[in-house]
């Protein structure tokens, strides 16, 4: 099994583990604000379970049908998760809204948020095991994940404080408010999460920064050509696609225009990451004088 495997594996776990510590939170004190931090929870054995699958599919090799891989099926299932954390805000403000309509006193709220305490500080250190290795691993559906926990762990935080201000003002009308704000903060969080994962199904172009390396790649290993132009990148999951146009001289043989091609392949694949490279070769005369110049 694969790191990413078991990182999405574990995910499941620490999430069946936080929501019960949370659904016993709840039914210690009665909070809704609590029960919304229980709901959102519920999401992230959800979601857990959509990244699992997405990672066992994008790590399945290319086939007939699919010659550039499965590696988008993590962006779908980073998609996925968006809309759910949306889902869950929206059944966060539904009880936000009951409460503020028929507020009532917490029952054992100190030891109950002893417990959800607990369940935050597991989803903390998870949730930055998830978001460090999942951009080491360039794992969006990971990343993703991590993302939505840290939100739940901001959302815990508040929650917390504003459970505590309603013990001690007695303002038990706080408690749905405090709901409402973390229904609000749990939007915003999913429609980022929609939004990064939408780049890479559009065929976004690498960073700027990765982009300026390829290029000077180009131009350092390709010796011997005339220029290299059209250059083409987009990412999916772990793989980075390199596409660009080769003009060699006219003179060159085929056999000394394919070892420069396997040159430059050879080093943007050890300098980039999951790169594959496409190289189309072009005589002289399809010179458009410009793109990458050739060092």
């Amino acid at each position: 099994m694969s790191v990413v495997m078991k990182l999405a594996f574990g995910s499941i776990v620490v999430g069946i583990v936080v929501l019960g510590l949370k659904l016993l939170s709840w039914q210690m004190t009665g909070s809704i604000a609590l029960l919304s931090d229980a709901l959102e929870s519920t999401v992230n054995v959800a979601t857990a379970i959509a990244a699992l699958v997405a990672i066992r599919v994008a790590a399945l090799p290319a086939d007939a049908n699919h010659p550039y891989g499965h590696h988008k099926a993590e962006f779908f299932s980073a998609i996925l998760e968006g809309v759910m954390i949306i889902i869950a805000a929206i059944l966060i403000l539904h009880q936000s809204y009951l409460g503020l309509m028929t507020p009532k006193k917490l029952d054992a709220p100190l030891s109950g948020l002893m417990v959800n305490g607990l369940a935050s500080v597991i989803n903390a250190v998870w949730c930055w095991v998830l978001i460090s290795y999942g951009r080491r691993l360039r794992s969006p559906a990971l990343v993703a994940d991590g993302r939505h926990l840290l939100s739940d762990v901001v959302s815990s935080v508040g929650v917390t404080f504003g459970v505590l201000i309603a013990i001690s003002t007695g303002w038990a009308i706080l408690d749905p408010l405090m709901a409402g704000l973390v229904a609000l903060n749990i939007l915003w969080s999913g429609w980022k999460v929609m939004m990064e994962s939408m780049s890479g199904l559009l065929d976004e172009s690498v960073p700027d920064a990765t982009l300026a390396e390829v290029r000077e790649i180009i131009s350092v290993e390709a010796v011997g050509a005339v220029e290299a132009h059209d250059l083409r990148t987009r990412h999916a999951g772990i793989a980075t696609f390199i596409e660009f146009h080769l003009v060699v001289p006219g003179d060159l043989t085929v056999t000394a225009a394919h070892e420069m091609c396997d040159r430059i392949e050879a080093v943007l694949k050890a300098r980039i990451s999951g790169s594959v490279v496409t190289i189309h070769v072009e005589p002289e005369h399809k010179a458009k004088h410009s793109g990458i110049i050739v060092l």
